[in-house]
This record gives C-alpha cells, sequence and structure tokens, in this order.
C-alpha cells in the first residue's frame, strides 16, 4: 500500500533520516526547538505504514498524556490504527508486568499501590519504633522522611548523601532516618505494599534475574521508543537495555544539553552510555531549530561551548531576525525590577501581548522584588514554580510582627503571630486579642495577659520584640532585622526546609533596606492594582505576563525572554561553584533559559551593588555578572546598562556599575535608539597584580576559611579563592584580611 505521507515534504534531511532509519539501535540528539516530538510521531507512522504490528511498538514518555498526545497525531497522519500503539510511563508498564510476575519479587498480585499520602502514613506510623525519648533535635515530619527515603531509592543513593546535600540540618538524627529504612521495606512487604519507586525497581530486579520474561517482553515489544531520555535515571536506562537488547531495535531521542532534572535522580551521562549498551548505536543530530532566531542560537551554541561533556552540535535556523541577545547591568535590585518592567511596557507599546513575554529565573524566591513592581505598574502576571511573594507561609508569619507595630488593632496579624507560640491555639489567641481591645494594651504589654500560663515564656519572648520594633526612627531593615531574628526558631520548628525559607527572609530584609519608613515598606508589600486604573492599556481579560522558575518553563516558548539575576551566586548558585557536575548542570540550565526564546532575549543582572552589614558581606551573590554570559565571545552578546528614577518614598540606592543613563520609558531596543550603547568593562586582567601585591595564583592564609589560592580578581577590591576546606568564596579586600603565605 502506498504511503500516505510525503516523508521527504514533510521532514528536513536528518529527522527525515532518524525516521526512516533501519532496524538497530539510534540514539537520536535533538537540539532546543528541533522537532523532537515530530520526528517521533513520524516515525511511530513510518514504522506502521511499514507492516509494523502497532502492539509490537512501544512509546516510553514521561507523561501517559504526551504519549497519547503523540499517538493522536500519529493517526491522524496515517490511520487509526496508530492508536494501537503501547504507549506510556516507564511506572505504568512496569505495573502491568508486576501485576502478572510480583509472586518473583515476593509479593501477591493484588499488591496495593502506595501514593504520596500512604507513604506519609506510614513514615508516620514506624518512626515511633525508633525514636528514643533523647535525641539531639526534633525529627523531620513524616513528609520529609518520605521525600528523603523516595530520593534514596530512586537515586540509588545512601541516605546520608541526600539528607547532607538538602537536608543537612537533620544530620545529627541520620542514625534514626537509616533504622527506619529497613523496618519501612519490611512494613511494605508484610502488607503487600509498594510504592511508586518501587515499580521501576522491582520491575528491574524481574529483568535482571529472569530471562524467560527478558525474552517475553522483547518479543511483544520489537520496537521501543523512548522519549526525554536524557531525563531518565540509572534504573530506567537499565530497564531499556534488559527490553532491548534481544533485537536491539531501540530509539531513544534527548538533548543532553536540557538535562536540568538530577535532583529527582536524572542522568545525562544515560546519553553517552547508550552507545555502550548497544556498540551498534547510529547517532543521529537534529540541529535545524524551528523557534529561535539565529542570534539567539549562536550564543546558546556558545554558551554549550563551554560545558566538559557534551555532544557537539551547531543549532541553526532559517528564520529572519538579527536582534543580538542583550546583557543588562542594571546597578541594583530594584533597578532590575524597574528595567524589566519598562522594558515589558515598551514592548506592549509596540503591539506585543503580555502571553508572549516571560520572566524567568533560577529560584522562586529571586522574583520577589520584580512582582511588587508589576503590582505598581498593573501588569497582570501568573507564576509557575514555588509561590507568589506574598502568599508564602513564612513571608506573611514574618510580616503580622510589623503590621502590629503600625495597627495594634489589626486582629487577624495579632491572631496569626499568638497562634505561632507554643500553647497558644485559636481559643487563647481570641482571648488575648479580646483583653487587648477591651484594656487598650499596647503591643509590649502583651505578656501581661493575665490568663497566661504555659504561655508566659513565649509572650514574654514576644512583648521584647515588640518592645525593640516600638523604638521611634527604627530603620525599616532594622524592623525586619529584628523581626526575623526572633521569628528563625519558629521557623527551624514549623518548616523542615527552613534554610531556603531563611534566605528568602534575609531577601525581604535587603529590600526593606531601600524604604525610608516601615509603613511605606509594608504599604508596597501589600499593593494591590487599583479598581479603576489610570492610562493602562487595553488588555485580553486572558492576557498576562509568564514568570517562571527555568525548571517549570522546560519545553515551553515565548517570543520574547527576560532572565533575571543573573550572577555569580545567584545563577548559578554559590554552592554548585564546589561541584565541577552541579556547575555543568546550572550551565545546561541557563540553556534551557536561553532556548525558551523566539524573538528576544534579554539577560539581567543587578551590576556590582555591595551591601555592607557591620563590616561583612551581606548574602553571598555579590559578584557581578554571571560567569556563564562573561565567558562568551563578545560577539554573540551586545552589553547595556541601565540607570533609572526611584519614587520618593523609596530611598534611592548607590549604584556603582551603569555608565548610560536612559529616558523615562524603558527605551531598551536598539531600533528606537532610546538607550545608549556602553562599552562593558569586563573582570581584572586575571595575570594582573591588585595594591595589595597579591596576584592569581598566590597561596594565602584567612583568619576563618583558613589556607586558600587566589583564583582571579574580579576588580580592585574582589577577589576569588578557593580554600581548602570551604571551596570557592568572593571575598572583599576592604572587609577581610589575606596574608600571603
Amino acid at each position: 500500500m502506498p504511503s500516505k505521507i510525503q516523508y521527504e515534504k514533510a521532514l528536513n534531511k536528518a529527522q527525515l533520516s532518524a525516521v526512516t532509519a533501519p532496524d538497530g539501535p539510534i540514539l537520536v540528539i535533538a537540539g532546543a526547538g528541533s522537532g523532537k516530538t515530530r520526528t517521533l510521531v513520524y516515525r511511530v507512522a513510518w514504522l506502521v505504514e511499514r507492516g509494523v504490528p502497532p502492539k509490537e511498538i512501544l512509546l516510553l514518555t514521561f507523561t501517559r498524556k504526551a504519549a497519547k498526545e503523540m499517538l493522536e497525531r500519529a493517526a491522524k497522519l496515517t490511520d487509526r490504527r496508530c492508536r494501537e500503539v503501547s504507549g506510556g510511563t516507564f511506572h505504568s508498564l512496569a505495573h502491568r508486568v508486576l501485576r502478572q510476575e510480583a509472586k518473583r519479587v515476593g509479593f501477591t498480585p493484588s499488591f496495593t499501590i502506595m501514593d504520596r499520602s500512604d507513604m506519609e502514613e506510614a513514615a508516620h506510623a514506624l518512626i515511633h519504633e525508633v525514636d528514643g525519648e533523647k535525641r539531639p533535635m526534633r525529627l523531620p515530619r513524616s513528609s520529609t522522611i518520605s521525600t528523603i527515603l523516595s530520593k534514596a531509592a530512586n537515586m540509588e543513593k545512601p541516605l546520608a548523601e541526600i539528607m547532607e546535600i538538602e537536608y543537612p540540618q537533620f544530620l545529627p538524627i541520620l542514625s534514626k532516618i537509616e533504622h527506619l529504612l529497613p523496618i519501612y521495606k519490611e512494613y511494605k512487604r508484610k502488607n503487600n505494599l509498594m510504592d511508586y519507586d518501587d515499580l521501576i525497581l522491582f520491575f528491574r530486579l524481574i529483568l535482571k534475574e529472569n530471562e524467560d520474561i527478558r525474552l517475553t517482553l522483547a518479543n511483544r515489544y520489537k520496537h521501543i521508543m523512548v522519549d526525554e531520555y536524557q531525563d531518565t535515571n540509572t534504573i530506567q536506562a537499565d530497564i531499556i537495555r534488559y527490553l532491548g537488547s534481544p533485537h536491539k531495535n531501540v530509539m531513544v531521542v534527548g538533548d543532553d544539553s536540557q538535562s536540568i532534572y538530577s535532583f529527582r535522580g536524572a542522568n545525562f551521562k544515560n546519553m553517552f552510555d547508550f552507545p555502550v549498551s548497544f556498540p551498534e548505536a547510529r547517532i543521529i543530530k537534529l540541529e535545524e531549530n524551528y523557534r529561535s532566531t539565529q542570534s539567539i542560537l549562536t550564543m546558546t551554541n556558545a554558551l554549550m561551548d563551554q560545558a566538559t561533556q557534551k555532544y557537539t552540535k551547531c543549532l541553526f535556523t532559517r528564520r529572519g531576525g538579527d536582534e543580538v541577545p542583550l546583557t543588562i547591568g542594571t546597578g541594583t535590585e530594584r533597578g532590575q525590577a524597574v528595567y524589566v518592567c519598562r522594558a515589558i511596557e515598551t514592548l506592549m507599546d509596540e503591539g506585543r501581548q503580555l502571553r508572549d513575554i516571560a520572566v524567568l529565573f533560577r529560584a522562586s524566591y529571586h522574583s520577589f522584588e520584580l512582582e511588587l513592581e508589576l503590582a505598581r505598574h498593573t501588569i497582570p502576571f501568573v507564576k509557575y514554580g514555588g509561590f507568589k511573594f506574598m502568599e508564602s507561609a513564612h513571608i506573611k508569619d514574618l510580616l503580622v510582627h510589623l503590621r502590629v507595630i503600625l495597627n495594634k488593632e489589626d486582629i487577624l496579624s495579632w491572631g496569626r503571630l499568638l497562634r505561632l507560640i507554643k500553647n497558644i491555639g485559636p481559643g487563647k489567641s481570641q482571648a488575648i486579642t479580646d483583653w487587648m481591645k477591651k484594656e487598650d494594651v499596647l503591643p509590649a504589654r502583651v505578656d501581661k495577659w493575665p490568663g497566661a500560663n504555659k504561655e508566659k515564656e513565649g509572650l514574654v519572648t514576644l512583648a521584647k520584640l515588640m518592645s525593640a520594633l516600638s523604638k521611634p526612627n527604627l530603620r525599616p531593615e532594622q524592623g525586619v532585622e529584628l523581626a526575623v531574628e526572633y521569628y528563625s526558631p519558629l521557623l527551624k520548628e514549623k518548616f523542615d526546609d527552613f534554610p531556603r525559607r531563611q534566605q528568602e527572609l534575609e531577601q525581604l530584609t535587603s529590600m526593606a533596606d531601600r524604604y525610608r519608613s516601615l509603613r511605606a515598606f509594608l504599604d508596597d508589600l501589600s499593593l494591590e492594582p487599583p479598581a479603576s486604573p489610570v492610562d493602562v492599556r487595553p488588555l485580553d481579560k486572558m492576557d498576562y505576563l509568564t514568570l517562571s522558575t527555568v525548571h517549570s518553563a522546560k519545553g515551553l516558548e515565548w517570543g520574547v525572554v527576560f532572565i533575571i539575576w543573573l550572577v555569580d551566586g545567584r545563577f548559578p548558585p554559590g554552592r554548585s561553584f564546589t561541584n565541577m557536575e552541579s556547575l555543568e548542570e546550572e550551565l545546561r540550565l541557563l540553556y534551557v533559559a536561553a532556548t525558551r526564546a523566539k524573538d528576544r532575549l534579554f539577560m539581567v543582572y543587578p551590576g556590582q551593588e555591595v551591601m555592607h552589614n557591620s563590616g561583612g558581606w551581606k548574602g553571598n551573590y555579590k559578584s557581578g555578572l554571571s560567569s556563564f554570559i562573561s565567558a562568551l565571545p563578545q560577539d554573540v552578546i551586545e552589553h547595556r546598562s541601565f540607570v533609572s528614577s526611584y519614587p520618593s518614598a523609596i530611598a534611592p540606592p548607590t549604584i556603582i556599575s551603569p555608565t548610560a543613563a536612559m529616558n523615562e520609558r524603558a527605551g531598551v531596543f536598539p531600533d528606537n535608539a532610546m538607550l545608549k550603547s556602553t562599552p562593558f568593562t569586563k573582570s581584572m586582567d586575571p595575570l594582573a597584580t591588585d595594591s595589595s601585591g597579591l596576584k592569581p595564583g598566590d597561596r594565602v592564609n584567612h583568619p576563618a576559611f583558613g589556607k586558600g589560592v587566589i583564583a582571579k580578581f574580579l576588580d580592585e577590591d574582589r577577589v576569588e579563592v578557593i580554600f581548602q576546606d570551604r571551596g570557592l568564596k568572593l571575598l572583599h579586600l576592604g572587609y577581610t584580611s589575606l596574608e600571603k603565605i
């Protein structure tokens, strides 16, 4: 029967080669925007048209929805038989097999699959078996214990390694969690229960130990295709090897440059190990991009040139457009938010819809300042990845302590902050607020409540905070710092991930530093667009800006993309500098962010804003432009600077790095010439010697960090030093001492 599809016209040369490849193992390296899904869909259609029975084709994806959509597309291309292809996830395939073969791993076919809440309930019940009366600290919540156990199983790593990286605060009770693991496994076996991770672990075990099942499944699925292979873990790669080895008709599709989920167990090295498992494998590269302009691709190609382990590929496109990606130094965090908002307004004036614009960032809290500025500009937005700033529980908890200072009759805030105190629930908090209102009690005298008993100690501590916050002429940042100091012990009791939340509270402190009054600061945090906005551009009711973490943006695309906080310590995070694999994943993460852009790409960073706190550094990120960007060839990006004016309620910050002024509006695009292009000053010559006589390569001693070696000077005052025991540190020579060894 002649083919319904004109493959030569529908596909480019590389796609056609992959779709019509003969039997045998095939590794398709599909660059960003290169038509990966299209290739898989046409491959299914080609196999079915060639006479392969649909049920002998297995398509594995990471969601059942993705598999269903691909098969529907294939069916529309050729005929309905494509819907009969076996499509699904690794876990769904494992489940089908285990229902028949559970006895081989010590279970009965009627086993129950535990969902997340079941795992947490089991952890809660079993932890008491290992919990003695004496312990160095409280136990993690059952949800955290479940996460630790699941990651250890999924990533096949020791519990100690998982906890050291993600929950170091619980290392003192590591032995208890380790003791819990075998008890949890025995509990599941005894009660005929399997959790989600068990499905693929036991499936692999069955395939490993039973040749008859391997051959049966290989005969059932004579053609295997795997999507997003760079996101598979070691367990899933082993499953593919066992299933595909008898016939070797395996096609895996992925992009090592877009592997960004190691925290879930994904192992991008599976892409490099595939030709080892299948030595006859053909490698086909899809390099023609259908999303971005060539100038964006030229920059992202150069970005991935920095990777040490990669499949070399060079993305190209036939699309028009020559807008070179811009790198914008804004001097301050506030300036970064102002710049992005004004640039968005200019884009809207040019006719760009908000839904075609996205702002991407490394971590959820990086957008906090921007969210406030968007509210001031009445620009609607949705956020993906983490909570909106003002919706975060720990942010709300902290702010209520400040609100009652300005309005002691704010019973909602009083209720929330009182319930944070041990032994105070809804009833007692209501009684205290009723008493304070009736007696007109000042916040600093909350400890005088006549009904106090067990909660007396907590009320005394709260009263001390209220007294400190009530002092006249208290600067906003001082108020936030006092509240953070008070709230931190409560934060540790309330949240298992308190280190991350603590960092977000410190972000709040730096934001308060720019305000003259506490009221102005709190008012801005609570700002909402007015009911009848003035001079707001008419928007479609469904039109909104997208804010997203990069992880949540993978697979999506927008006409215009802003990437913010591109400074060392934020993107990439400071902790990644101590581990090369971690640093390379951060490089891939930036690559994913940049390749979301179709027409324009803006990479924004707060310049070299220096913030001092008691003669030292506040935060660990004030180190200038991300080293990923500064390492790029100068001809693939254009560097600019931005200076803005600030509302009177906000104290103007010191701006160090920007050297160009701009008009009231953003004026950020080359074609309207409203922003002056200024030369960009790169880091100091790495071989230069600073005024202290130190130079790169010198061995030095630091009073706190010990012995190290100077890596490079960022400017005459800032130096990066690699310490033997503490890794890479950024130091300001004006506020530290280095002794040359």
